[in-house]
């Protein structure tokens, strides 16, 4: 997967309240959460293999991004990634096309928009392959291994 894209991360929690760097404390409610982002760079969407890696750290992890924080917090299940190839600067495009409840201010400190991370109901994972189609990228699915030491119950 070295190729350039944008993709969804599909992350779920039963609630959680956690320090997010410069944005301080934050509350998750219960739900799923979308995280969007970009992989442009070097290394392309390979990326997303780095997110799954410190989700399923051996070793103690230093969060660099936001989505870090969330990824390395035992409250939060990784369930799925959702990616779409593209050369293009479509990351903004794409956080529009999920929109909806966010969380103010996450994973967005690079561009205008008011957040990359947003809050569902239930399973995100048809809308964000629909949202990916909609940009004009052709939809690929990974399904991140269940973690049992996760734990989806209120602390």
């Amino acid at each position: 997967m070295a190729e350039k894209g944008i993709y969804c991360l599909i992350l779920k929690t039963g609630g959680a309240v956690l320090d997010v760097g410069a944005l301080g404390e934050v509350t998750f409610p219960a739900g799923y959460y979308v995280y969007v982002g970009s992989a442009l760079g070097p290394g392309g969407l390979a990326r997303v293999q780095r997110h799954i890696r410190v989700y399923r750290k051996t070793t103690e992890h230093r969060p660099r991004w936001h989505i870090d924080r969330l990824l390395i917090d035992r409250r939060f299940v990784f369930t799925a990634a959702v990616c779409g190839e593209t050369t293009e600067r479509q990351e903004c495009m794409l956080a529009n096309r999920i929109g909806g409840d966010t969380i103010r201010g996450f994973g967005c400190s690079d561009c205008r928009c008011s957040s990359h991370l947003f809050c569902r109901d239930s399973d995100p994972q048809q809308e964000c392959g629909d949202a990916l189609t909609a940009c004009g990228c052709r939809p690929q699915v990974t399904v991140v291994t269940p973690d049992p030491d996760r734990n989806l119950v209120r602390p």
